[in-house]
């Protein structure tokens, strides 16, 4: 019996009951560390998609910032643009001259004068700088071209034809703006029409002082543009020295001999306009 006893004994199972500290069958500093990896990638993960969810706004604002910065940028330019005034020399931009000036006109081309043959009309547009103080007429040329091609204009070969009393004909060749200035400058001197200027658009260098503030006057209103863009005008002054004698307007025709398609150097026919019905009007 106590055998059978010691039998049954050996053969039932044992069970152990580990302490508290090991009631597990792995370490508890690895389950704190793994807990730890856990919750700091569910942190980071979190850390990342915050970060990038950030970044996303972050760039959208900057976007927009961007967008309305350049859209404030834009309008200021455009009102400076509007409240600015248009350049007074040559200018692509109509109006055209007015209906009332004379004029000569073909091959889609029209040419147009409007002498300034009065010392308080000419005081009024150039202020200190007027030429009729000086004996110089200043003479606004409309250049409009309707056709569909670009024309060409050589401006060293506009002359100024007065018809004298005496029966003879004279052409007088224009004055560049420095011309004019020194005129002004130093009123006790002459200059000399008929000497030989430099190709348009070449500044002569003065080296006056008092004349240079004269220049910056007149330069701006000067026409200069020698190429006529299609469906287009430009405009400005030539200066013709009549040695104070604005009444030969009266007899005067401003002539353009070298005039062509700036493309295919085709030449057309010459223009001659009179300035005789713009120097009558009221």
């Amino acid at each position: 019996m106590r055998a059978e006893t010691h039998f049954f004994a050996l053969c039932q199972p044992r069970i152990i009951v580990a302490s508290a500290r090991n009631a597990h069958n792995f370490p508890r500093r690895w389950i704190i560390r793994r807990s730890e990896r856990v919750t700091t990638a569910t942190s980071m993960r979190r850390r990342r998609f915050v970060i990038r969810t950030k970044g996303k706004v972050r760039d959208a604002l900057t976007s927009a910032r961007a967008a309305l910065l350049l859209g404030a940028a834009l309008v200021l330019c455009a009102g400076a643009f509007a409240q600015s005034d248009p350049p007074a020399a040559a200018t692509t931009a109509k109006p055209a001259a007015p209906a009332a000036l004379p004029s000569d006109q073909h091959n889609g081309i029209t040419i147009s004068v409007d002498p300034y043959t009065d010392s308080a009309r000419s005081k009024e547009k150039f202020g200190k700088a007027s030429p009729n103080e000086v004996g110089v007429l200043p003479v606004e040329v409309f250049l409009r071209n309707d056709s569909a091609q670009p024309i060409r204009v050589n401006l060293e070969t506009v002359q100024l034809e007065v018809n004298l009393r005496s029966g003879v004909r004279q052409e007088v060749d224009w004055l560049r703006p420095e011309e004019v200035a020194k005129l002004i400058a130093h009123p006790g001197g002459a200059a000399n029409p008929q000497q030989k200027r430099l190709p348009l658009p070449i500044p002569i260098p003065i080296g006056d002082k008092k004349a240079e503030k004269f220049v910056v006057i007149l330069r701006p209103l000067t026409l200069d543009a020698d190429v006529i863009p299609p469906k287009a005008t430009v405009h400005g002054f030539l200066y013709f020295d009549v040695s104070n004698e604005m009444s030969l307007a009266d007899r005067a025709s401003l002539y353009l001999p070298d005039v062509s398609l700036a493309i295919s150097n085709e030449p057309l026919v010459y223009f001659e306009v009179p300035l005789r019905q713009a120097a009558k009007k009221p």
